[in-house]
């Protein structure tokens, strides 16, 4: 995966996340977030979500590695929060999971972000060792944009170490490499020599390279770095005194950073503008904003923006006179410039506690800090620090009697400072003096009487006082103060009108995404939401006709056996295309190829002369689209777009097409299996007809064996005693006794036999009955409590050999024009899922089917068990089709789907349900007469 990319590309896979659904969505769900973590961190946490749900699914070491980019992403995110401990544990474990895949890129970003939360901790040293580990890690997995990244960052560094030796070390390299780099490269590169210039006091230099900086991060989604560049050029304008221009990129920084709430950032953008309102003399406002970033970066102190408020600080103390504040804030600046090793700081820090202890009595320990402070300046070539060490030294020999300085050149060591100063200044390009040193120059002149070039250096620092100090920078100054977010024009400078341009491209490319993204949107939700394929086919074409130039248009699908190509869908200049059929292996199809390639085929201007080789019959067009349509790994067909001229489908219409094709074999997938459920769902419920048909003859046929068994044993005996009486009538002699004996067991027994065969008939008649109302679904008027009474006697073959029980209460008068044979399978299937879910092996379960009129015209029938209930996760999902907690184990998910529909639909009422540790209770809301239906339709409902 890219380290950084390029909006355009960002917004590409935006379109293409669209169409996807299920396990297809995870890999640009993984990309997007992970280019969209300081674009739009939100939204990444969103979409990073969403991807770790779908993680599971795509296979151990897929899911190993998208957790851990996953976590890169979050550690990042509270990095850029200033949750450093949080970042941390989470790039660690990322790192550990990436190194057990060898996944080099990977490991090297997860070093580039244990960089940078090094950085911001403040220990440098273990930021130059993992920038070190993630340049040979990136070198490993053969990414130069990645190694030129790690190289740059570990050049910028060690410019703040010591400018010189890096710019030694790294300037040619770099240098070499900038011109072929790719943007998010190309930001880093001009981030070092940015700042490798401010150090040497090449402010236009540094500013120029820092424009490039902040274009180049802001296209490739590393807004931290914009925003920091940013700020870098304000500094830039305000140590070359043009505070217009430095206000103006404070400005576009606090826009950039204050809608992120990144501590670093915001603190970093108020500090640098309140340095700068302190040049223009507005102490209180900088004192507000200082104190307000100082508070903003306190989590990050050990950090270099933290260091930089101390300079700005200490500054603002020395403006104030408050001189015991300011030798302790650059007391403080001194100690985090020795933890940090950077020199620029070193240098200040002496600088101003020579200023503070000249005003406090103190010269001579203001003299040596201040020489030392000279000294480094120079060591380090930093023009603008040397400057304001050489003031200071001219500051204390002004204030307090002190040896000359060797070598003296002037008048006294004051004015050879102040020369010194100035012929310093003369080397910096584009740098304006200001005014208070030309004032200090012309008050020292005017102390030892040379009138003529005190007033000369008086005129000059008016002109520069000014020119720093106009009107128009003090009044921006002013709104910064109160508004903090007012929009200003751009200078009218080339770089900003080139910025502003680049801006106005860059906005147009995303409002046209992102209506694009709107269009695409909305239309795939109408073309998915279709079941039926023609009705797919006309939404496509309406679609295609509007978005695209599209003289043709066709739909073809693969068929059966794999072998052959179908033109399913065709429109040819308003008018329907005949079927035409396209063998797979066909050596010139451009429809087979791009079937067989699953790529998409673009002919951009198709030669007079190979016309002929077009299907029979259509026009002869000049450019040609075809896609395939894939959903997943499987092939579905292909889509063709054509046009009767040359060139027709720019990237903007490809990627349209593309988006459409997709959401085209999603649509037509679902419409498919649609109707396969559909074919399916038809058979499954003739099988559940004729099942449970046969389970009730089963069970009728055991409920008779009971009293026709009994009969037939009754019969048998009686004969047998009738055979002993006439034995004996024909024989010895027949005794009054013996015939009383035998008419008592005569008339038990015949009572016995008619109740037995009463039991059998009304057996017989309630199972014709019931086999009736199943085979036929006549709606007639009929007794509640006869049809249950009849379907509860059907059953209890099956309930008493589950050793349950079950209970009736139905009121004798309930009477109903209905449906009672898909009433009655309503019950039954009620029945049997009790006897198949509810209970456990050895409990003794108990069932109760009850019903009452709460309301004219209507009945409430419940059908309850005291079972073990229905798992809260189940609840929503009974009534759905082939749902089944025991698949394989006798349950076909068709029971309550299909008395969810006989219910709702062929008898007009509502099922619910409720469940509980102890039972659950299903109950029925039916009205007594059932809407009308004719025959057919009743039957579609019911099947």
């Amino acid at each position: 995966m890219e380290m950084f990319a390029v909006d355009e590309a960002v917004a590409q896979w935006e379109v293409a996340l669209l169409p996807l659904r299920g396990p297809a969505r995870l890999s640009p769900l993984l990309r997007l977030a992970w280019h969209l973590r300081q674009r739009d961190p939100a939204r990444a946490a969103a979409l990073a979500d969403e991807a770790e749900i779908l993680l599971p699914g795509a296979g151990p070491e897929l899911s190993r590695a998208g957790l851990a980019r996953l976590q890169l992403v979050r550690g990042e995110s509270l990095w850029l929060q200033g949750e450093l401990d949080g970042a941390q544990a989470l790039a660690d474990a990322a790192h550990a999971t990436l190194g057990t895949l060898d996944d080099a890129a990977g490991c090297a970003d997860a070093h580039w972000l244990r960089a940078w939360i090094a950085i911001d901790r403040g220990d440098h040293q273990r930021c130059d060792d993992e920038l070190q580990l993630a340049l040979a890690a990136s070198r490993r997995a053969g990414d130069t944009t990645r190694a030129i990244v790690m190289e740059a960052t570990m050049a910028r560094w060690d410019v703040l170490r010591d400018a010189r030796a890096a710019q030694q070390r790294w300037s040619a390299r770099l240098e070499q490499l900038r011109p072929g780099a790719p943007p998010a490269a190309a930001a880093w590169i001009s981030d070092f020599l940015g700042l490798s210039a401010s150090l040497l006091s090449q402010f236009g230099t540094a500013a120029s390279h820092y424009i490039q900086c902040y274009e180049a991060a802001l296209g490739t989604g590393q807004v931290r770095a914009a925003i920091t560049a940013a700020t870098n050029i304000g500094e830039d304008f305000t140590n070359l005194n043009d505070h217009h221009a430095a206000l103006e990129w404070m400005q576009c920084a606090l826009d950039l950073a204050r809608p992120t709430r990144w501590p670093r950032s915001v603190g970093a953008c108020m500090m640098h503008t309140a340095d700068t309102m302190r040049r223009l003399g507005r102490l209180d406002a900088a004192e507000e904003l200082l104190e307000e970033a100082l508070v903003i970066l306190a989590p990050l102190s050990g950090a270099r923006s933290y260091a930089v408020a101390l300079l700005y600080l200490g500054e603002l103390a020395l403006d104030q006179g408050h001189y015991e504040r300011a030798l302790a804030t650059f007391g403080q600046l001194e100690q985090r410039a020795d933890a940090l090793q950077q020199a620029d700081f070193q240098t200040v820090a002496r600088r101003g506690q020579a200023h503070a202890l000249c005003f406090l009595g103190q010269g001579e320990a203001a003299l040596a800090t201040a020489q030392q402070a000279v000294a480094l300046a120079a060591a380090q070539a930093n023009a603008y620090h040397h400057i304001a060490a050489l003031r200071v030294l001219s500051l204390i020999h002004t204030e307090h009697r002190l040896p000359a300085p060797d070598g003296m050149t002037e008048q006294n060591a004051t004015l050879h400072y102040l020369h010194q100063a100035l012929a310093v200044a003369s080397t910096i390009d584009g740098y304006t003096l200001p005014g208070d040193l030309l004032d200090a120059l012309a008050r020292e002149y005017a102390n030892v009487g040379n009138y003529a070039q005190a007033y000369e250096s008086a005129l000059a620092a008016s002109a520069a006082r000014d020119k720093t100090h106009s009107q128009e920078a003090t009044n921006r100054a002013i709104a910064m103060q109160v508004h903090h977010q007012t929009e200003h024009a751009r200078a009218e400078g080339q770089h900003h009108r080139e910025l502003a341009a680049s801006e106005a491209r860059r906005a147009e490319v995303l409002q046209q995404t992102s209506d694009t993204l709107e269009r695409l949107s909305a239309i795939g939700q109408e073309i998915t939401t279709h079941l039926d394929a023609q009705a797919v086919f006309q939404a496509l074409d309406r679609h295609v006709q509007a978005l695209l130039p599209a003289d043709t248009f066709a739909v073809y699908l693969t068929d059966a056996g794999g072998a052959s190509l179908s033109r399913a869908f065709g429109v040819e200049a308003g008018r329907p295309l005949a079927i035409n059929t396209i063998a797979l292996d066909h050596p010139h199809a451009h429809s087979v190829r791009s079937l067989r390639e699953r790529r998409e085929v673009y002919i951009e201007h198709v030669p007079s002369e190979t016309n002929n080789t077009l299907t029979p019959g259509t026009l002869a067009s000049m450019s040609a689209l075809f896609a395939p349509m894939l959903v997943g790994e499987r092939a579905l067909g292909v889509m063709t777009v054509q046009a009767m001229r040359p060139c027709a489908y720019g990237e903007r219409e490809r990627l349209i097409f593309r988006t459409l094709c997709a959401y085209g074999a999603i649509a037509i997938d679902n419409a498919l299996a649609y109707r396969q459920l559909k074919d399916a769902q038809a058979q499954l419920l003739s099988q559940e007809k004729l099942a449970a048909l046969g389970s009730l003859m089963a069970g009728v046929a055991h409920e008779l064996n009971t009293p026709i068994g009994n009969s037939l044993l009754i019969a048998s005996t009686l004969a047998q005693k009738t055979e002993e009486l006439e034995r004996r009538m024909n024989g010895p002699g027949l005794r009054r006794s013996d015939l009383g004996a035998y008419v008592t067991d005569a008339k038990k027994a015949s009572e016995l036999v008619m109740r037995g065969l009463t039991s059998a008939a009304d057996l017989v008649n309630s199972f014709k009955q019931v086999a009736v109302d199943r085979t036929t679904e006549q709606r007639r008027t009929f007794n509640l409590h006869q049809v249950t009474h009849e379907l509860v006697a059907t059953m209890m073959n099956r309930i008493r050999a589950s050793n349950h029980k079950i209970e009736s209460e139905v009121p004798e008068h309930i009477a109903l024009d209905s449906y009672p044979g898909p009433f009655g399978q309503v019950i039954a299937n009620f029945i049997n899922n009790a006897l198949l879910h509810a209970f456990g092996r050895e409990q003794q379960g108990r069932m109760w089917l009850r019903a009452a009129t709460p309301a004219e015209g209507r009945v409430l029938v419940t059908f309850g068990d005291n079972g073990g209930g229905i798992a809260p996760e189940h609840l929503s999902r009974i009534f759905d089709p082939f749902f089944t907690t025991k698949l394989g184990q006798g349950g076909s998910g068709l029971g309550l789907s299909i008395s969810y529909n006989i219910v709702t639909s062929l008898l007009g009422g509502q099922i619910s349900v409720a469940s509980g540790a102890d039972g659950t209770v299903f109950t029925l809301d039916l009205p007594l007469t059932a809407p009308q239906h004719d025959a057919a339709s009743a039957q579609r409902i019911y099947h």
